[in-house]
């Protein structure tokens, strides 16, 4: 019997090492992360919003929108996903039914966090978090639906820094370890000092959530992991590739030119998206066509 995603990630994380997690948006995103190589990836909040809807990261998209993502992600790619389940939409009992979604969805982990409603993207203006005990009482609320048979990890996710300072987003992680989360993130350490502290003075599973342009330093995998993380996010790196190549490309289209020097084989586009492994598995029960 093979192991469920929750399993499988819960052995990667086992393991002595750090796990880069490029984030994914949608089907097609989550397939290359795993077809690249790694291990584990994340349903971005931000470019999800972006790809599903057209929208910022402020808590326009829906539970509903969200959870329908997780299901196409989990489906494209065997690799553990964790998904942004961001405040739990509403309050406990919203987070019971949101990590217990996303469990059913094929989720290997849920983050929940603790932003006021309507959130917002961890490193734009306008953030506000809920006080310490409402923001732990979210965190029980999940570990619960967890013990209530959510085969599911909870990453814990603290956005005081910026409304609070280190001091509390730091007390309120190590609350979250004790109410009984799997993976802990404080987002938007300012320094390397400051990501340094947030290891030592809270042992256990943390992830970095590097930001291009952002404001935590862009350190190395090997830095993070002599740190103390276990696991380093690049939530925008590939929306913002994706973004560019297609702006680029409309306004050559725009302009009267074709991208043709910017563009994939058509035989290497049909294997990324799949092809080539579904011609393989059709031989197996049906005359191939031409």
């Amino acid at each position: 019997m093979s192991q469920s995603p929750a399993s499988r990630l819960r052995a990667l994380l086992a393991e002595p090492r750090i796990h880069m997690m490029p984030c994914c948006f949608d089907g097609l995103s989550a397939k290359l992360v795993g077809d690249a190589g790694f291990d584990i990836t994340f349903m971005s909040g931000f470019s999800t919003a972006a790809a599903r809807i057209g929208a910022p990261d402020t808590g326009l998209i829906s539970y509903g929108e969200m959870l329908d993502s997780a299901r196409d992600v989990a489906a494209a790619t065997p690799i553990p996903v964790i998904g942004d389940g961001d405040t739990g939409y509403g309050n406990a009992l919203n987070v019971k039914r949101t990590v217990k979604g996303y469990a059913q969805a094929g989720m290997a982990a849920i983050m929940i966090e603790d932003q006021v409603a309507p959130k917002r993207c961890g490193h734009t203006k306008g953030k506000l978090v809920v006080d310490r005990s409402e923001a732990v009482e979210r965190i029980h609320a999940a570990v619960d639906a967890r013990k209530e048979g959510a085969d599911i990890l909870i990453l814990a996710r603290t956005d005081a820094r910026h409304t609070h300072g280190l001091d509390e987003a730091i007390e309120r992680a190590a609350a979250f370890k004790e109410a009984g989360a799997d993976i802990l993130f404080v987002e938007a350490p300012k320094s390397r000092e400051e990501m340094e502290r947030i290891c030592k003075d809270v042992p256990g599973c943390h992830m970095a959530n590097l930001l291009e342009g952002g404001e935590t330093p862009m350190l190395s995998p090997a830095e993070l992991q002599e740190i103390g993380f276990s696991i380093v996010a690049y939530p925008l790196t590939l929306l913002s590739v994706a973004t560019r190549a297609m702006v680029e490309a409309l306004a050559d289209l725009k302009a009267g030119r074709h991208p043709d020097g910017k563009l994939l084989s058509f035989p290497e586009l049909r294997r990324h998206v799949g092809f080539d492994a579904y011609y393989e598995e059709e031989a197996r029960y049906s005359d191939t066509r031409d």
